[in-house]
Parts: C-alpha cells; sequence; structure tokens
C-alpha cells in the first residue's frame, strides 16, 4: 500500500482556474521589502474553492500596511484569478528542506489551524 504525503499538486485551484504559487513567489520576491515567500492555497468556504495566501519573511517589520502593499502589488500585475485572496501572513522563516524546496505542508497545516474563513478575514479588515 502507498501513501502520497507531500508534492501530489502545488496548483492552487481557483474557481476552475490553476494558479501555479512559483508565479506568485517569484513576484513577491521581486518586491523590495520581501526577504522570502510562499505561496499556497488555502480553502474558502465563501467561495467554496481555493485562494492564494502568501506567507512573507518582511526585510523590516511587519505591518497591516505592508500586508496591503503587498496585495495591491500583485494585484495590479497579475489576471484577475491570481490575487492574493487569502491575504498575507508574516512569518520569520519558510520552511524548507535540506535541498531548499519549499515544505508547504507545514504552512498548510498552520493554515489549517485558523478556525476563520479567509474570505471573511479580508472583508472584516476591508471593514475596519
Amino acid at each position: 500500500m502507498f501513501y502520497i504525503t507531500d508534492r501530489v499538486k502545488e496548483l492552487i485551484k481557483f474557481k476552475g482556474f490553476q494558479v501555479p504559487p512559483a508565479s506568485l513567489e517569484g513576484l513577491l520576491a521581486s518586491h523590495p521589502k520581501v526577504k522570502d515567500v510562499a505561496v499556497i492555497g488555502v480553502y474558502s468556504k465563501s467561495v467554496a474553492s481555493e485562494v492564494p495566501r502568501a506567507y512573507v519573511v518582511p526585510v523590516g517589520q511587519p505591518s497591516q500596511e505592508l500586508a496591503e502593499e503587498l496585495i495591491k502589488f500583485v494585484s495590479d500585475r497579475v489576471a484577475q484569478h491570481k490575487r492574493l485572496r487569502g491575504g498575507v501572513r508574516f512569518i520569520e522563516e519558510v520552511p524548507k528542506s535540506p535541498s531548499g524546496k519549499i515544505l508547504r505542508r507545514y504552512l498548510r497545516d498552520e493554515a489549517k489551524k485558523e478556525s476563520s474563513d479567509p474570505m471573511e478575514d479580508a472583508k472584516l479588515k476591508a471593514v475596519l
């Protein structure tokens, strides 16, 4: 018997569109305030689909303004379905294997610990 534990597919499926995380990571890595980044898909009940979320290691101090700046930076440069609807989370270090591959399963585990819908979080922040 075989068990597949990781890397079955990294593509984020948003409403029938396939979003490669590497393209968003490359774009975010080009921002001067980003030291390192990883993008994963997190499930949103409100859209019944995965939405892209960025986990960012910032150059300076993390802030809500920086998160909004990064979301706008991506939105201005990508198609509608590739936007960071899952938001931006700041972390101290992107989990990587000894060979340098991003260990997305650790980020997915962290995302599952959050109980709320990522799209609802984004709406609440827009209201505040």
